[in-house]
């Protein structure tokens, strides 16, 4: 079996859920963690070798996280046989309540998530229950309601993501605005 066959066998047998919940956002996603403990059953199932690496890279002036997913075919013995897969995330030197480490290993995470999600053709969509409203609507964030302070605060301490706050609340343009 060539390293393609058994890639597309690991992407179709895959079981990767998403496993943790973000509180504020309410949806479930998963973590670079739970996609390597996804397919360590698969490397011995099909003689290969998973292998990350980050690299920290600067482009404009801006640090990011480079990670390189790869999956190696061990059964080949004269060369390497690999497929791989990359993903960037840009170091927030910025967020608030967060030590420069922290900082470096969240984007090492984000990245790696993302090379491995790349690799291996996981949906990184939400799940379905999680966008069905049940017939409710998201509220509208208005400027200087105690929602739209909380978020404000949030969002400067590094907490969340304008893209969190979309999933709670419907943000107008001018809000958004104001709120980045």
């Amino acid at each position: 079996m060539t390293i393609l066959e058994k890639l597309q066998r690991i992407q179709l047998e895959l079981k990767a859920p998403k496993n943790q919940y973000n509180s504020f956002g309410k949806y479930k996603y998963r973590s670079a963690e739970d996609i390597l403990e996804g397919i360590k059953p698969f490397e011995e199932k099909y003689s290969v070798l998973f292998k990350i690496s980050d690299e920290l890279r600067e482009v404009a002036g801006k640090v990011f996280v480079h990670s390189e997913a790869k999956v190696i075919d061990l059964e080949v013995t004269d060369r390497e046989s690999s497929i791989s897969s990359t993903a960037q995330a840009i170091i927030d030197f910025d967020a608030k309540g967060m030590q420069m480490p922290q900082r470096t290993g969240a984007a090492s995470s984000y990245s790696k998530k993302y090379s491995l999600g790349n690799l291996l053709l996981l949906d990184d969509t939400k799940d379905s229950d999680a966008i069905n409203t049940h017939g409710k609507s998201k509220p509208s964030l208005k400027l200087g309601s105690p929602e739209y302070k909380k978020v404000k605060e949030a969002l400067a301490g590094g907490k969340f993501t304008i893209a969190q706050v979309k999933t709670k609340y419907v943000v107008s343009a001018e809000i958004e605005k104001s709120l980045v």
